[in-house]
């Protein structure tokens, strides 16, 4: 069985969906918000302790970083 995180066009989305959330600063927090948003329908709460999927957590968060990366060695 397939899991989210082999959605290579979801993760790209998320992914992409993340920068919207807070930019640069903290793409841990922003990675985990896009990724519940997806998961529960809605952002967390302040105190929102309902568990998401990990591997698409951190499929997500690698694919921001990769892309981050190849848009910072980019001179466009």
């Amino acid at each position: 069985m397939s899991s989210p995180a082999d959605d290579q066009a979801l993760v790209a989305d998320l992914a992409r969906a993340s920068l919207s959330l807070g930019g640069a600063g903290e793409p841990e927090r922003d990675c985990w918000r896009v990724v519940h948003r997806h998961v529960h329908g809605m952002l967390p709460s302040e105190y929102d302790i309902r568990e998401i999927d990990e591997d698409l957590f951190l499929a997500v968060l690698a694919r921001r970083k990769a892309d981050s990366a190849a848009a910072a060695d980019d001179p466009a």
